[in-house]
């Protein structure tokens, strides 16, 4: 998939790396993020593999495990999702928007991200709605909070809203937002 903001530069002045403060910290956060889902995942492999294991080899599953194996997919997938946003790696319609002219494709792109951040600031606040109607609520078999549920929730709208702005930002200034993985 291309980055729209790479092709409309190709056909005129090269976009120059948004270095704002915005943007240095946005981009240690999603690296962070990157990293915490990663890991993520991996313990998920681990607690899915103890759960195999113990049902079919020692015939005695772990009770907890499943529980924490889903727990774990809600951080992995909405904080990877964040960062998603921020590296420009959600959906697009990239082929439509490369054959508009560069004026007309960076409003476009504009209200993109303006939606974008409104979708991340319900997905904050209605995650903390939710986690407030479930506070006093245990998970089975972990004897945790049910809140931890909507903590990703929250925090991934949070960071969806300032990636958002970060892209805005970018737009505005004639700036691109380098990929937090270069």
């Amino acid at each position: 998939m291309t980055d729209p903001h790479v092709a409309s530069h190709e056909q005129g002045a090269p976009a120059r790396p948004s270095i704002g403060l915005l943007s240095r910290i946005n981009a240690v956060v999603a690296r962070a993020g990157m990293y915490l889902s990663v890991t993520g995942l991996l313990v998920i492999v681990t607690i899915v593999f103890y759960q195999v294991f113990g049902r079919y080899v020692l015939n005695s599953s772990p009770t907890w495990t499943e529980n924490l194996a889903l727990v774990l997919i809600l951080y992995v997938t909405l904080i990877g999702a964040a960062v998603g946003v921020r590296d420009a790696g959600h959906i697009g319609m990239d082929s439509l928007l490369v054959m508009l002219p560069d004026h007309t494709r960076e409003k476009i792109e504009l209200v993109i991200h303006v939606l974008v951040a409104g979708f991340g600031i319900a997905m904050a606040y209605n995650g903390w709605i939710l986690g407030a109607s479930v506070g006093t609520v245990k998970i089975p078999n972990l004897g945790l909070p049910e809140v931890i549920r909507y903590v990703p929730l929250i925090a991934s709208g949070v960071l969806i809203v300032s990636f958002s702005i970060e892209h805005i930002i970018a737009l505005l200034r004639g700036e691109e937002v380098v990929p937090s993985w270069n």
